[in-house]
């Protein structure tokens, strides 16, 4: 599949791929962040289909063992920061990049940018990047989010302040229970705020 446009990927495939390999949940919530993801593109312009792409993709690699995590890493010269290292789960945006890339053929930069950084965010995003980090987060499935309804309502006005929301209350979140920050996200967080002002 290598070199192909990613225009002719056929999604049908790849849904079937990932209902092999994704947990009912997950796979619910991939669907939802596929849709979400078409939907913002729709409200800002961006490409549909590299949207759907995308949100399709993003959690490919979510089920990888920690130690295979690592390894692939390890073996492909990705980036492992410290706090990824004590935390490889956070590794799964790179990894389903580089899957992407080899099982798909996909070389767009913004498509795996917005899987390798969907879960964190990054300072200076694209908009693909900004849709799918944000669809992750709204799409209709999650229900345990708090302030869920103002971030959906602001996700098609102001995608900007959206991602600032979802930053605000990822980090408060992650401060009040046990999960630990990646710097990335408070990096991002530090940006979108500067920005703003």
């Amino acid at each position: 599949m290598k070199n192909k446009d990613y225009h002719d990927i056929d999604l049908k495939e790849v849904h079937k791929d990932l209902k092999l390999n994704l947990k009912k949940k997950r796979y619910v919530h991939t669907l939802g962040v596929e849709f979400t993801a078409a939907a913002l593109a729709m409200r800002y312009g961006e490409d549909i289909f590299k949207a759907q792409l995308a949100g399709a993709l993003h959690d490919q690699a979510k089920y990888v063992e920690d130690e295979k995590m690592l390894s692939i890493c390890k073996k492909n010269k990705l980036s492992v920061s410290n706090v990824e290292k004590r935390n490889p789960y956070l590794l799964h945006g790179k990894v389903g990049a580089l899957w992407a890339k080899e099982k798909y053929g996909i070389e767009d930069e913004d498509i795996l940018n917005a899987i390798t950084y969907h879960t964190t965010g990054r300072p200076g995003m694209g908009l693909l990047e900004k849709i799918v980090f944000i669809a992750d987060y709204i799409e209709p499935s999650r229900d345990k989010a708090p302030n869920l309804e103002e971030i959906r309502r602001l996700s098609f006005e102001n995608i900007d302040r959206a991602v600032i929301r979802v930053l605000e209350d990822t980090i408060k979140h992650l401060k009040e229970g046990s999960g630990e920050m990646d710097d990335m996200t408070l990096k991002t967080y530090e940006y979108y705020v500067g920005k703003s002002l």
